[in-house]
């Protein structure tokens, strides 16, 4: 210690800042994305649910036993196809009887007619009254007037007759049957409900759209509605509104609408919940990948590389997804840089840099010398 003392004094050098001394923080790596204004399909989405153009109930008409089922469930019928047979023997003999009925009221029509006649042309003559002169013309109108009610249910029995095969109103898709072969149907058994045909080609979406929604998609030309697929992409079919409610619910505060899309394939079914995209003309706007709008207490947000090569939070105005992306309609400007990685680590004036990209893998020589350590040793 003694002669440490005596030794010649240290002179003073520069302080090396080890890790863990104060200073600025490195900055950050991040990619941007340099946006630019451009013009963009103002879209509007919604979820909806999907019905068939025409829905038809088929029920029976008349009281019987089901003989045949000509229909395969779930299968396409076309307009006028037999579906369902039902025992017609009791109808067949009422359609007999009121035959017979007609014939004998038209026998006392002309046999009335015949009466009436030759008592006309006697009370002429004064041979007789005018009292039964007056009783042959009233049972002439009573025969007529009797023989058009036969006339009526032999039309009826006709009618039933009809109705025991059962034939699709609609073409569509016929639906599960409801009564089985044997079984014995009738209009005041649930109505005879017998099975549904659904039409699916074209099919409707109906959905529902808040009045600011709503204006816009009335101030827009060219209106397309196309449904979203579970990957989010848009169907190839167009449809186009056929119908806008006049009334906003007082409940939800909606309105009412509903689209027409062609369905040749049979990929969207009745009852099915879908995304509706609505498109109403063009706007200005900038793209934005979704995953790089965020949240926050004074609304939606983005972060952006400012000239100083630091993190600025924006404030912006976003309208509706196309594709991947967001349309951000306020708030961004052309030339703006904006972050699109590391978001969550990033803070107000944190410093940031562009990241350089990977580098290309190096593919490897075919055949390389060995080297002098690889050699062996003589």
């Amino acid at each position: 210690m003694a002669l440490a003392a005596c030794g010649p004094a240290a002179k003073p050098g520069p302080a090396v800042a080890g890790p863990g001394a104060g200073g600025p923080p490195p900055a950050m790596p991040v990619a941007v994305l340099e946006v630019r204004q451009r013009q963009l399909p103002s879209t509007i989405e919604a979820v909806g649910s999907l019905e068939g153009l025409r829905e038809v109930e088929v029920r029976a008409r008349v009281a019987g036993v089901l003989q045949k089922q000509l229909f395969r469930e779930g299968e396409p019928v076309r307009v006028g196809a037999p579906l369902v047979q039902i025992d017609p023997a009791a109808y067949e003999i009422a359609l007999d009887a009121a035959r017979a009925a007609v014939a004998q009221q038209d026998a006392r029509v002309e046999q009335a007619r015949r009466e009436n006649g030759r008592l006309a042309s006697l009370v002429q003559e004064r041979a007789i009254s005018q009292r039964e002169a007056d009783d042959a013309a009233s049972t002439l109108k009573s025969a007529e007037a009797a023989l058009l009610g036969s006339r009526a249910q032999l039309r009826e029995a006709q009618l039933n007759i009809g109705y025991t095969q059962v034939t699709a109103p609609i073409a569509g898709v016929a639906q599960r049957a409801q009564r089985s072969e044997g079984a014995l149907v009738s209009p005041a058994v649930d109505g005879g409900l017998l099975t549904t045909i659904v039409q699916t080609d074209p099919i409707r979406v109906r959905f529902a759209l808040s009045p600011e929604e709503a204006a816009l998609l009335q101030r827009g030309a060219g209106k397309r509605v196309h449904l979203l697929g579970a990957d989010g992409q848009p169907s190839k079919e167009t449809g186009r509104l056929d119908y806008t409610g006049s009334i906003i619910d007082p409940r939800l505060g909606t309105l009412q609408m509903r689209a027409e899309l062609a369905n040749p394939a049979g990929r969207w079914l009745p009852g099915q919940f879908v995304r509706v995209q609505i498109t109403a003309g063009q706007q200005t706007g900038f793209l934005v990948p979704q995953a790089a709008v965020l949240s926050g207490e004074q609304g939606r947000f983005v972060w952006v590389m400012g000239p100083e090569g630091k993190a600025v939070a924006k404030p912006v105005v976003t309208g509706a997804w196309l594709g991947s992306d967001w349309i951000i309609t306020g708030g961004l400007a052309d030339g703006d840089k904006v972050i699109t990685n590391n978001l969550m680590k990033l803070r107000p004036g944190a410093p940031v840099q562009v990241a350089a990209p990977p580098p290309a893998p190096a593919s490897a020589p075919a055949s390389a010398p060995a080297s002098a350590a690889s050699r062996p040793a003589n």
